[in-house]
């Protein structure tokens, strides 16, 4: 019996690059080869696009011009930047701080996750770092479309929602012009649309933190975006404990306690922005959170490998 695949003719089109700093990879399900990689073609130029305004690396950005202008004067920037500023305030405050854009102000030079890393700083020395990350200083002025950063030296960075926002967008690319099934991989952060060919609902595999390489269970999400925030890639070991990449902004310390955390969500966005927090509240205060969420189910991994799961899950 033939499949539907060879029936219909379809198969995956992909293409790896590197964007935002990150590996993309993004899945076209189409019959001519042509026809999706023009498509692909216009799910690039959105990102590139949204890196131009959202990148710190540019002098020029729409990012680096509020900086610039911390404790100076409002910016005034593009609806879409405002409207991402603003969703991004919200998710601080569901977070109560947690996630927050003005991470960028933090004092760097104490944060080396190398192997040349013996001790952390003390409890003092932490928070100075982190006395300028605070979101409630981050003002909007709708009527004008301004951002203004309250202290001088603050600085924001969209490193904890940037990729997530660049995949929704260019999905919304991607299906406008007709791609009715795809996936964009976002350095981990993907999105889904649509089934792979044959009618198969599209199967993502959660990796295991201890190896990087195995998945631990499966999930079919097809219409859903999945984002892992872990600290398996980057971390340090001090006195027989492990400590994440991940800087509490509230005490200036790196995070403890979980290997990966991650969330499922409808928008690629608003999972990439909730990884992070959930690994900062820990796995009981973060599953109480994302429990009380429509729409949004989440998977941690603790240092201990047990594993907890919000109410409305199932995992393979």
């Amino acid at each position: 019996m033939q499949s539907a695949e060879t029936i219909t003719g379809e198969i995956v089109h992909k293409q790896v690059l590197k964007l935002m700093g990150n590996r993309f990879e993004i899945s076209v399900v189409a019959n001519d080869a042509e026809w999706a990689q023009q498509r692909i073609e216009m799910a690039i130029a959105e990102i590139r696009r949204i890196e131009k305004l959202l990148t710190t690396f540019s002098d020029d950005s729409q990012t680096n011009q509020i900086n610039k202008m911390a404790g100076i004067a409002p910016v005034k920037v593009d609806q879409e930047v405002f409207d991402l500023i603003a969703r991004s305030l919200k998710i601080s405050e569901l977070t109560q701080g947690a996630f927050d854009i003005t991470y960028g102000s933090i004092d760097k030079s104490l944060w080396n996750f190398d192997l040349n890393m013996k001790a952390l700083p003390n409890a003092a020395t932490a928070r100075a770092s982190v006395r300028l990350i605070n979101y409630e200083n981050v003002i909007l002025d709708s009527q004008k479309v301004t951002v203004f950063l309250k202290e001088a030296g603050m600085r924001i960075g969209f490193g904890g929602i940037g990729k997530g926002y660049a995949a929704d967008k260019s999905k919304a690319v991607l299906q406008a012009n007709g791609v009715k099934s795809g996936i964009v991989n976002a350095a981990g952060d993907l999105v889904t649309w649509g089934t792979q060919p044959g009618g198969k609902p599209w199967t993502i595999a959660i990796a295991d933190p201890d190896q990087e390489t195995t998945p631990f269970s499966t999930l079919n999400i097809s219409n859903m975006a999945i984002a892992t925030s872990g600290n398996y890639a980057k971390y340090v070991i001090i006195g027989g404990k492990k400590y994440s990449h991940t800087i509490d902004p509230k005490t200036g310390l790196p995070v403890s306690g979980i290997k990966s955390v991650s969330i499922i969500s409808p928008s690629a966005e608003f999972a990439d922005a909730m990884a992070t927090p959930v690994t900062v509240m820990g796995a009981y205060v973060g599953l109480d959170l994302i429990n009380q969420l429509q729409n949004v189910a989440c998977v941690i991994i603790t240092d201990d490998s047990k594993v907890y799961t919000s109410k409305n899950i199932n995992i393979k």
